[in-house]
């Protein structure tokens, strides 16, 4: 067992964590930052949705760990399993010992394959997809590509995601992938998402249900998947209203997964009753201790888990910690702002940019919800260079 101490010790190395710690190392001595996770890959998770779709490679969304962590703040590759608060003190795994005066966490959010009953057999195989992972994203374009017709479906659970927006935009690639192939008058697009509505922003909504509408696309709301036959080709959904369940044949099934915070979170005192990091909404301050912040998708804010909300967010964990180092009172806010960029067709996307209010909080001057060319290219070209150039550099 080995003991380390640190000014500032950060939980997780996603895009939270080392968006936080690139900043905080230009205001602060880099050698008082430890960054720990366990990870040996950082993915920029965005791209898959195009990986899926067969515009780009996978490989082009990876990079090592250890070449993103910020020059001069340690790096401890291993995996946090408990805290203890009190004696500022969390431990790992390998019964490593760290001791910090100030805790950030963003540790990101888990996938729960094993929730809807033969998913985690059958994922990756005989038309069962996901682009919510690096391991199988290949395996979602090789079912759109040799798809003849038939049913190809898309889910949405009845969990918090990381980008919402993602179990629709490869529908709609996929969709007009086999309008091009001219297989789409022998094919049936159905998307069952437990949600009330295509989008949650009433301006994306209304766009985007045009959009469904235009392209034939079957919808069922409020309705999630429980289990994957991959034997009959079945999938099982349930309507969370009434209980009932219906059986849907499919060619093809891209699944986004139920997801949860990490069970080390979940199992420790910085969780709320659900097993986010319980967090206020403005300040990212935890509720309960004033030393420690929350961010990313562990934190329980009521917004989209993106990577755009961290870009938001990460400034005012910044600002905020710093005042509680120096005694000062913590001034910096976070108004939930999140973005979804939501690829409709190969060279067409809907930009949807809202708040805590679900108000839109637009970036350019004109009307974000009509499809544009320019947003594509933003989204597939200069977001990815922003990203791995400035955002993880604390530029961003």
């Amino acid at each position: 067992m080995t003991n380390q101490q640190y000014e500032v010790a950060i939980v997780g190395g996603g895009t939270a964590g080392i968006t936080v710690a690139a900043q905080l190392a230009k205001k602060m001595s880099r050698a008082d930052i430890v960054i720990i996770d366990p990870a040996e890959s950082h993915y920029y998770q965005p791209f898959w949705t195009l990986v899926g779709a067969g515009i780009v490679q996978k490989e082009d969304s990876v990079r090592k760990e250890r070449d993103v962590i910020p020059k001069g703040v340690h790096f401890l590759q291993e995996e946090v399993t408990s805290f203890n608060l009190e004696e500022k003190k969390l431990v790992t795994k390998n019964k490593t010992e760290i001791y910090f005066n100030y805790l950030v966490v963003a540790p990101g959010i888990q996938l729960l394959w094993d929730q809807v009953k033969g998913l985690k057999e059958a994922i990756g195989k005989n038309g069962v997809v996901s682009n919510y992972s690096y391991d199988y994203v290949d395996d979602t374009w090789e079912s759109i590509r040799d798809f003849k017709g038939g049913n190809a479906v898309f889910t949405h659970p009845n969990t918090p995601i990381k980008c919402g927006g993602a179990p629709q935009k490869i529908m709609y690639l996929a969709e007009e992938f086999f309008r091009k192939k001219g297989i789409r008058e022998k094919s049936e697009v159905m998307f069952f998402s437990a949600n009330p509505a295509i989008f949650d922003v009433e301006k994306y909504r209304i766009a985007l249900e045009k959009v469904v509408t235009e392209r034939n696309i079957k919808t069922s709301f409020r309705t999630h998947l429980i289990e994957i036959r991959p034997e009959t080709k079945e999938a099982i959904f349930e309507n969370l209203d009434t209980g009932e369940t219906k059986t849907i044949n499919y060619e093809m099934i891209h699944v986004t997964p139920p997801m949860g915070p990490p069970q080390f979170i979940k199992e420790s005192k910085l969780s709320d009753q659900d097993g986010w990091v319980d967090v206020d909404p403005y300040t990212l301050q935890h509720k309960q201790y004033p030393f420690i912040f929350g961010l990313g998708d562990a934190a329980n804010l009521p917004t989209s888990k993106t990577g755009a909300a961290v870009r938001k967010q990460a400034p005012v964990v910044v600002k905020n910690l710093l005042a509680v180092m120096h005694g000062e009172s913590l001034k910096e806010r976070y108004n939930g702002y999140s973005s979804c960029p939501i690829v409709t067709g190969k060279g067409k996307l809907v930009l949807a940019e809202f708040d805590y209010e679900k108000h839109p909080v637009e970036t350019f001057p004109f009307n974000q919800a009509k499809e544009r060319y320019s947003m594509y290219f933003l989204k597939k070209e200069i977001l990815p260079r922003f990203y791995w150039q400035s955002m993880l550099k604390g530029r961003g």
